[in-house]
């Protein structure tokens, strides 16, 4: 399996972009909502407008001291008119982004080469909505030693790779003036985002090239859109990636930790996005800024990126029953010690086999997506997709959940086992409570797997009878 894993990782075109979601937890400025929402990333069906700001984040000197510290140096649009709400809400949300465009610490010096990276970031506002910072941070054109820019879009939505791509194009207008890139922003402001699977064509001119047309097309489907696996599968086997999926299903602390934004943007983005149809409710900071790192002294669970330059520490903080893993080595530092005993056994190997059959025929990154996360939603379809069954509702609609009936209908022992666990976190908690107010299923990707499942289990019953 391992061969099959590295192969796999092998032949994948590592993309440095971003992923995105669950919500994220910033200083003072923002706080986690007393009642998380079930989809930390909504499914948006089109329409909503692309982004609520564009800034550029600068490293300014301090006054009398030699480190530096981010501002916004540029915003696109200026808000005016606001209500007082409304405008303290604007200044905590602004005063909060520059601290996770630049969370590794103040010591910068100017230099003559750095490598681009993408990145994200979500903060989660007091009264539960959510906004995702898509960030882009290089050197700035121009002559000599000089400091990292970050362009960072903050936008409701989660679609990471159509978001690269605007960046792409943001960053090319940079380079020849701010002018230019005041047209292009407000005709994508004006834009509709598309439905799935639709594009939108921009119409924007650059001096000295002429009018451009710029399509930017949604995936077709919507439920992986933010997210991109190919991080995760460079750094970790197979194995290891099964190993924080249990862990995150029974809501541990797990720590990442990479030299770069990107790695460590992607792959916390990625492993919670494993979780799906279920969504992770507790802190999530893809990202971990210098000032907020003893966040993994926490004693509820959290799931943190951490640069690798504060490994020492992280190390030397209290910390209990984490899992602490290490990207660019591929290895945990740290674990429970029982990860392989937490899913059914039979259920890991179905995992495990699915994602090595089939490596070398992944060309796309939607290829590799659906490949990756295909074995985990099996996985919740075969212990917990038959809870629509148990869920019993009055005259007026409202659902309760039956949970020892509906834990009781598992045949197997380690199913029931691992069922008993599961059904205990906020995980399934806020999953279930979803579907007791909802008068029908949700029909979305993972009912459709449970229908799937369903009519296969049916076809294989009369083929059980003749074989007797």
């Amino acid at each position: 399996m391992d061969g099959l894993g590295r192969r796999l990782r092998a032949s994948l075109r590592l993309k440095r972009g971003s992923g995105g979601p669950p919500q994220d937890n910033s200083k003072e400025a923002l706080k986690e909502p007393e009642k998380p929402q079930e989809h930390p990333l909504p499914n948006f069906a089109g329409g909503q407008h692309f982004f609520e700001y564009l800034l550029v984040v600068s490293l300014k000197k301090k006054r009398s001291e030699d480190d530096y510290e981010p501002i916004i140096t540029y915003q696109f649009p200026k808000r005016e008119n606001l209500l007082r709400g409304q405008q303290e809400e604007e200044e905590r949300l602004l005063k909060a982004i520059p601290l996770f465009c630049f969370p590794d610490g103040n010591e910068w010096a100017s230099l003559t080469e750095y490598p681009r990276e993408t990145f994200s970031f979500v903060l989660t506002n007091v009264d539960g909505s959510r906004k995702i910072g898509y960030c882009r941070r290089l050197l700035p054109a121009g002559p000599g030693p000089r400091l990292p820019q970050v362009y960072c879009i903050i936008s409701c939505i989660g679609c990471f790779g159509l978001f690269s791509k605007i960046l792409d194009e943001v960053e090319k207008r940079h380079q020849i003036s701010m002018a230019v890139i005041y047209p292009f922003m407000q005709g994508l402001r004006e834009a509709a985002f598309p439905a799935p699977g639709k594009t939108v064509t921009l119409k924007s001119f650059i001096p000295d090239s002429g009018t451009e047309f710029i399509s930017l097309t949604r995936p077709l489907d919507s439920h992986l859109e933010h997210v991109d696996f190919s991080s995760l599968l460079h750094c970790l086997s197979f194995e290891q990636i099964l190993q924080i999926f249990a862990s995150a299903v029974l809501e541990r602390k797990i720590i990442f930790l990479a030299e770069g934004l990107s790695t460590l943007s992607q792959c916390i983005h990625a492993a919670a996005a494993l979780l799906y149809p279920f969504s992770w409710a507790h802190t999530y900071i893809p990202v971990v800024p210098e000032s907020l790192l003893a966040t993994v002294c926490c004693p509820t669970p959290f799931m943190v990126g951490v640069q690798m330059r504060f490994q020492q520490e992280v190390m030397d903080s209290p910390m209990e029953e984490v899992l602490l893993v290490n990207l660019c080595k591929g290895t945990f530092l740290m674990s429970v010690g029982d990860e392989k005993d937490i899913l059914p056994p039979k259920l890991q190997d179905d995992i495990l086999d699915s994602l090595g059959q089939g490596t070398d025929e992944l060309k796309t990154a939607e290829q590799i997506n659906e490949h990756v996360s295909g074995p985990f939603v099996q996985f919740f379809v075969k212990t917990v997709g038959h809870y629509a069954s148990y869920i019993k509702r009055e005259a007026n609609g409202q659902g309760h959940f039956q949970e020892r009936s509906f834990c009781k209908a598992l045949t197997s022992k380690t199913k029931r086992r691992f069922v008993k666990k599961f059904v205990k976190t906020q995980l399934f908690s806020l999953f279930i409570q979803e579907a007791e107010k909802s008068k029908n299923p949700p029909a979305g990707y993972f009912q459709q797997k449970i229908l799937e499942y369903e009519e296969q289990k049916k076809q294989k019953k009369p083929r059980e009878k003749t074989v007797k």
